[in-house]
């Protein structure tokens, strides 16, 4: 069967889809579901917060698989979301989203764009050129966590 991805900007009304993705892939990890639930309002996708955030969707043969969204905090542009479903991972559609969130951060005149990675992540954004520059560290359910934070120079 042929695939057909087509990439379209998000309506408030694809809210629960795209949560929906991010707790799939999330999921993926294998984190203990008790932090998935923690996290659960994170990962919580608003049509408030469609509406306000550029977020971009990839669909497959009318399936929704993955988006990214991006959010400007002051003079920084950071990627708020970058989630792809365990079913289509693999398939480079979480590079093809990274590129085109680089792309529309050229088009606002971003110089860099920022990254708060899950640890599972940062291999993935290091191969498509972003390098680490900080660190977050707190905790989840008791247990030390530490999110690296990178910066991809536009």
């Amino acid at each position: 069967m042929k695939r057909e991805l087509t990439l379209r900007r998000a309506q408030p009304e694809h809210a629960e889809a795209l949560t929906r993705i991010a707790l799939a892939a999330k999921r993926h990890w294998n984190y203990p579901e008790d932090w998935i639930e923690l996290w659960t309002p994170q990962l919580t996708i608003s049509p408030a917060y469609i509406a306000q955030n550029e977020t971009w969707l990839a669909v497959v043969n009318d399936e929704p698989v993955a988006f990214y969204s991006l959010k400007q905090d002051g003079d920084a542009w950071w990627l708020d979301h970058l989630w792809v479903t365990p079913e289509a991972m693999g398939q480079h559609l979480g590079a093809f989203l990274f590129r085109h969130a680089l792309s529309r951060c050229r088009r606002m005149d971003a110089s860099i764009l920022m990254i708060e990675s899950d640890p599972n992540a940062v291999g993935f954004y290091e191969k498509m050129g972003a390098r680490k520059v900080d660190e977050r560290r707190g905790q989840v359910d008791g247990q030390p966590r530490i999110l690296p934070i990178l910066q991809m120079n536009l």
